[in-house]
């Protein structure tokens, strides 16, 4: 007589398992050793940074600077004016290569392209006045980046560089001091002053990146900067739209979602622009 026990086996389709002896005894499974889980390290900012050489060519002197190593440095977003932003190592506080000998500076990109009159007005203008700076020992501070990057600026201005290469300087300027901001203490008695006084210096930092974009824009041919014209039109775009020009950012926008050859990657960030502008005019209204 089958069992009132395993009586609705079959109508849940488990038939067979109606014959099995309930309290068959179970095999003890075989105890194996603990597996070991190691702890993963975080790794930290003087775990990604290295020292590279480099020779100077206003001085001729080989010495080391400071570089990150790109491949562990995870990328987190990318911001409106193109900011790249990375944990845990924010990569801009290291765009800069300087010679501790002579004071030369500039953008990695462009520190061994100077022409022979940009050395020379390097010499005159930054060799015989250049005070050696100590930099961190094991990282660049956001100080240490700020005045290396201002090192740069004063540069640019000694070897007459072109307009968009001092307008990267200062939107460079302007991510650091962004940076910075992010990990301002709030807790510190003096927080809200310091970032009063921070978002102002990237305000004046943001100005004088559009207006060097602007006018390089005018003058210059492509690629500026490692960019093509999309792309230079929409960070003057953005950049117009962070420094409260939004006449110009609208028209920017235009352009590019009426142009042939931006990307649909560009025409995106522009419709995402062209959003915030109008959310903008409106709270201002």
């Amino acid at each position: 007589m089958p069992s009132e026990l395993f009586s609705d086996f079959n109508s849940l389709g488990l038939g067979d398992l109606s014959k099995a002896d309930l309290y068959k005894e179970e095999v003890k499974p075989v105890r194996k050793a603990p597996v070991e889980v190691k702890e993963v390290k975080q790794l930290g900012e003087t775990d990604l940074i290295f020292d590279k050489k480099y020779n100077c060519p206003v001085c001729g002197e080989e010495f080391k600077n400071k570089t990150v190593r790109t491949g562990k440095n995870r990328l987190l977003r990318i911001e409106r004016d193109l900011r790249q932003v990375y944990t845990p190592v924010d990569q801009v506080k290291y765009d800069v290569v300087a010679c501790p000998y002579c004071g030369y500076a500039a953008l990695t990109k462009f520190f061994d392209a100077p022409t022979r009159m940009q050395i020379e007005g390097v010499r005159k203008n930054i060799c015989l006045n250049y005070r050696t700076q100590r930099w961190g020992e094991d990282y660049y501070t956001y100080e240490d980046a700020k005045k290396r990057l201002q090192l740069a600026l004063a540069n640019s201005i000694a070897k007459s560089a072109k307009s968009s290469e001092k307008a990267f300087i200062c939107l460079k300027i302007a991510w650091v001091l962004r940076g910075e901001r992010d990990v301002l203490d709030p807790e510190a008695p003096d927080f809200e002053t310091m970032k009063k006084e921070n978002e102002a210096a990237e305000i004046e930092a943001l100005d004088n990146a559009y207006e060097g974009f602007v006018q390089a824009r005018q003058t210059e041919g492509y690629p500026m900067c490692g960019m093509d014209e999309p792309t230079t039109d929409f960070l003057i775009g953005a950049l117009a739209f962070e420094t409260g020009r939004y006449d110009v950012a609208s028209k920017m926008v235009s352009t590019l979602l009426t142009s042939r050859t931006a990307s649909s990657h560009i025409k995106d960030k522009a419709r995402e622009l062209k959003e915030d502008i109008i959310e903008k005019i409106k709270s201002q209204a």
